[in-house]
C-alpha cells in the first residue's frame, strides 16, 4: 500500500540545508519515491503554522521508503538536513478504495 512521507522543517541553518537540497534530487531519485510536494511558502489556511516549509513523498510501500531514508546515499546527505534544519517527519499509511 502507498506510504507518504511529510516533513515539516524549520530551517535555522540555510548553509547546510542548502547542501542537502544540492545533493537530494540525485539520492532520491535511485529509489522508487515520487515528490509531491517541496515548498518552502505554503499558504496557511486556518491554524498556526510555525515551520518554513513542507515536503510530501511517496513510495509505493513502507518497505520502499525505509529503503531510501536507511540508505547510506541518503545517511550521507541527511546530516547536512539534521544540521540545518529541525521539525517532525511523519509516515502515513495511503487509502486503499
Amino acid at each position: 500500500m502507498t506510504v507518504y512521507a511529510i516533513a515539516q522543517f524549520e530551517i535555522h541553518n540555510r548553509d547546510s540545508y542548502d547542501k542537502y537540497t544540492a545533493q537530494f534530487w540525485d539520492v532520491f531519485k535511485q529509489f522508487k519515491g515520487s515528490l509531491l510536494v517541496n515548498d518552502e511558502a505554503p499558504k496557511v489556511l486556518e491554524g498556526e503554522w510555525p515551520k518554513d516549509k513542507i515536503v510530501v513523498m511517496s513510495f509505493p510501500d513502507e518497505a520502499a521508503f525505509m529503503e531510501w531514508v536507511t540508505s547510506p546515499q541518503y545517511r550521507e546527505i541527511a546530516k547536512h538536513r539534521i544540521a540545518g534544519a529541525t521539525g517532525p517527519v511523519l509516515l502515513a499509511q495511503g487509502v486503499q478504495f
